[in-house]
């Protein structure tokens, strides 16, 4: 489960956002000034940050320089005005993206999927019990044989294992792997996953522990 920092000095929006995001899996924190985003970053983690541009004292262009003095978590700025200037001047200053006030929930969603995807794509070679996801080489093993999956079987594995314990809805799935206009089926999700697991069994690897289906939503990948 990804967590976001929602930052706006408006209750309203902050419980708006809210509401969007509990449903699609996510874990909101919320902070009502530009200052108090910026303590809580100083001592705690979040995967995104959902960052208000017109706020008093603080502004979100301050308080998104003040953030990138410390950190680079992915940051979206969250604001009413939509000029090229400001979208401009807030990535110059460090955001990922920016989005407009009154936004559309599936789009901010996917925005948001976007900007956590490029995120996590920084890490390019990952380990776990054994089993190693090389997305230089495209390349899958366990106890140091080759597991062949196809493009999508194997970025799918990768999804998981770069967010261990999330639980993936099939439709964030195909979100993120096929991309928000794909024509694709939720079935296809369930074969994809159907057809990683018998590949990662016959390998040896103890699949059925990790990959686990969360009856109703969808997948996760257990790292405990």
């Amino acid at each position: 489960m990804y967590t976001v920092l929602l930052v706006d000095d408006e209750k309203r929006m902050l419980d708006l956002l809210e509401l969007y995001l509990i449903p699609n899996g996510y874990r909101c924190v919320k902070c009502d000034s530009g200052e108090s985003a910026v303590r809580y970053l100083e001592n705690d983690e979040v995967d995104i940050v959902l960052l208000d541009v017109m706020m008093p004292e603080m502004d979100g262009w301050e308080t998104c320089k003040q953030i990138r003095k410390f950190s680079n978590v992915p940051i979206i700025m969250v604001t009413a005005r939509d000029a090229t200037t400001d979208v401009v001047q807030g990535l110059k200053i460090g955001a990922d993206d920016y989005i407009t006030k009154p936004f559309d929930e599936s789009e901010l969603l996917a925005r948001m999927e976007a900007v956590l995807r490029r995120s996590v794509g920084k890490q390019k070679k990952l380990e776990f019990h054994g089993l190693v996801w090389d997305e230089a080489q495209h390349k899958a093993q366990y106890a140091g044989h080759d597991i062949f999956l196809t493009p999508k079987e194997f970025a799918m594995l990768g999804l998981f294992l770069k967010n261990p314990n999330r639980v993936f809805s099939r439709e964030q799935l195909i979100v993120t792997l096929w991309g928000y206009n794909a024509n694709t089926e939720e079935r296809t999700i369930d074969s994809h996953v159907k057809n990683i697991r018998e590949k990662l069994r016959q390998a040896g690897f103890p699949i059925d522990e990790f990959l686990q289906t969360v009856w109703g939503v969808g997948y996760k990948w257990k790292s405990k």
